[in-house]
């Protein structure tokens, strides 16, 4: 007992998020009582729903797909859609994998993740609109029928048993408004719920239709809201790759910059000058057979900063912080470097 209403709190959030991250572990799926009933209050806004399948490397790829196909089964009866929402499967966090046999999914699903989570500006915009449009309509079909009960009312007598007359006469009410006006059926409000509503208020209270006012909401969804809609960027890949731009630019930024690295694209951190045990890791650079500049390329020292298992976002940075000069290559202390910040990483 929580001492207030959890789910209701759950609703209220739900109803105001932009998106809802739902988060499961791949070796322990099992949902609660009360996360079912999370999950139930998010109704309604199925399309911010997002599920991570998180320590997704603490199973096999045979366990990986049994788990996965356990998930979409147990959220298909929570949920209660057609479709279920979009899943990533991964292990988010910045500790070595234990099993990265599916070291190239799990990056691919995490790069997803984050393309999402930045398309949240775009996306909340168009959901803004969108439910402006349903709110606009809803008043509009609100308005047909609040004047419909108005006109029916008597002008003297009777008004209390005509009023219920009418609430008793919803659906047949609802059925006329929809063939005179040409409303759709899916405007209109729960018959049961409107009925409790309309059963504590005075008919005669109620407004006429306002014509001046529908036509302007009728305007309005036909020509204004769409030029809205129109001045969305549609491309995501584009509004992706401008929010991007952007975040670059920013000072400070601990995600990206335009440095590369044998990870990918990296960001730039000033480095320590503390000392390094560089003699430590003296063999296993000669190893890695130096040029004749005195130092390794990304590709050679790749594969031995992935022996890690350490994911590759986490690996950039380190990357980054090693790579003093920014050539893309490594001397001896530049590789120590390295190494000693996977060691403390580790």
């Amino acid at each position: 007992n929580r001492g207030y209403d959890f789910t209701g709190v759950v609703k209220w959030f739900a109803d105001r998020v932009d998106m809802i991250v739902m988060l499961f572990d791949a070796h322990k799926l099992d949902i609660s009582d009360e996360f079912s009933e999370t999950i139930a209050a998010c109704k309604g806004n199925d399309t911010k729903i997002r599920i991570v399948l998180n320590k997704a490397d603490r199973v096999t790829n045979q366990q990986l797909m049994r788990v996965y196909g356990a998930l979409m089964w147990s959220l298909g009866k929570v949920l209660g859609t057609p479709e279920v929402a979009r899943v990533y499967i991964g292990s988010f966090w910045d500790q070595p994998y234990q099993n990265d046999d599916n070291r190239k999914l799990f990056e691919a699903e995490e790069e997803d993740l984050f393309k999402d989570i930045q398309d949240i500006p775009r996306g909340a915009i168009i959901r803004k609109l969108n439910d402006l449009i349903k709110r606009s309509r809803l008043a509009k079909t609100h308005a047909y029928i609040i004047s419909h009960l108005k006109n029916e009312m008597p002008a003297v007598f009777g008004k209390e048993a005509k009023q219920k007359q009418l609430i008793q006469q919803l659906p047949a009410i609802f059925e006329q408004i929809q063939r005179a006006t040409g409303l759709p059926a899916g405007d209109f409000p729960n018959i049961a719920e409107f009925s409790e509503t309309l059963k504590t208020c005075d008919f005669n209270s109620f407004k006429k239709l306002n014509l001046p006012l529908i036509e302007a909401v009728e305007k309005m969804l036909a020509t204004e809201l769409p030029r809205l809609m129109s001045q969305v960027p549609q491309d995501q890949e584009v509004a992706h790759e401008d929010f991007m731009k952007n975040v670059r630019k920013r000072d400070g930024g601990a995600l990206y910059d335009d440095d590369v690295t044998p990870f990918g694209m990296g960001t730039t951190l000033d480095l320590l000058n503390s000392p390094v045990p560089v003699k430590l890791y003296q063999h296993e650079f000669e190893s890695l057979g130096p040029g004749e500049d005195g130092k390794v390329t990304g590709t050679q020292a790749k594969k031995p900063m992935q022996d890690s298992k350490l994911p590759n976002t986490t690996l950039k940075r380190i990357w980054n912080l090693g790579d003093i000069d920014k050539d893309g290559k490594l001397d001896v202390r530049e590789f120590a470097i390295i190494k000693h910040l996977m060691k403390i990483k580790l």
